[in-house]
């Protein structure tokens, strides 16, 4: 029988919650108020400020840009989009619910991904759901127009040098659901190697 000892001592989904996910949601929503502040706002049925704040040249941008689709900007200026993806982080914390009782998360590595798509999930819904009332042609709208005109916050903007491509700008909410994908992935791949030993 191991020794207490010799047991690697699961991480508690409480404590991933308030050091892992919190300081990142914050992260995630100051930089947003940050760039909203900072950033003229896109005239309506636009997207982008058009400004761009160069950090390194021909590489990376700091920018505004509004999407109220998913990655790569897939349903923008659609009437549907807003509604569709404002339901969708729901689906997502449901499924995650289920996969936490399934244990579908494998150990500390499967707790730490939940841990970073909660963050995505909260810190684009936030978005979703607030921004679409802050912009100045929504001002007395009624809440569902409100919210039809909500959208998430991207402003980090990278072009990849080597192909001259100009990647799609995202956010720290949209790094933490890709990084957590990859935690999931590996994890995943680590429990199956184990099982066949």
């Amino acid at each position: 029988m191991p020794s207490d000892a010799g047991m690697k001592k699961e991480w508690g989904i409480g404590w991933i919650l308030l050091l892992l996910t919190l300081p990142l949601y914050l992260l995630d929503q100051w930089s947003k108020f940050w760039i909203v502040g900072r950033f003229p706002e896109p005239l309506p049925g636009q997207f982008s400020s058009g400004v761009e704040d160069p950090v390194i040249d021909g590489f990376f941008n700091i920018v505004r840009v509004h999407n109220q689709g998913v990655a790569f900007g897939f349903g923008n200026g659609s009437d549907w989009a807003p509604i569709v993806f404002l339901a969708v982080p729901f689906i997502a914390l449901v499924l995650i619910t289920l996969g936490l009782r399934k244990q579908f998360f494998v150990g500390n590595w499967g707790r730490v991904a939940v841990g970073l798509l909660l963050c995505g999930i909260f810190g684009n819904l936030t978005d979703r759901l607030i921004q679409g009332s802050k912009l100045s042609y929504m001002e007395g709208q009624p809440l569902w127009e409100r919210l039809k005109a909500g959208y998430v916050v991207d402003f980090l903007d990278f072009t990849l040098p080597l192909v001259n491509y100009r990647w799609p700008s995202f956010n720290v909410a949209d790094s933490c659901i890709f990084v957590a994908a990859f935690v999931l992935f590996f994890s995943g791949l680590k429990a199956d190697l184990k099982k066949a030993e």
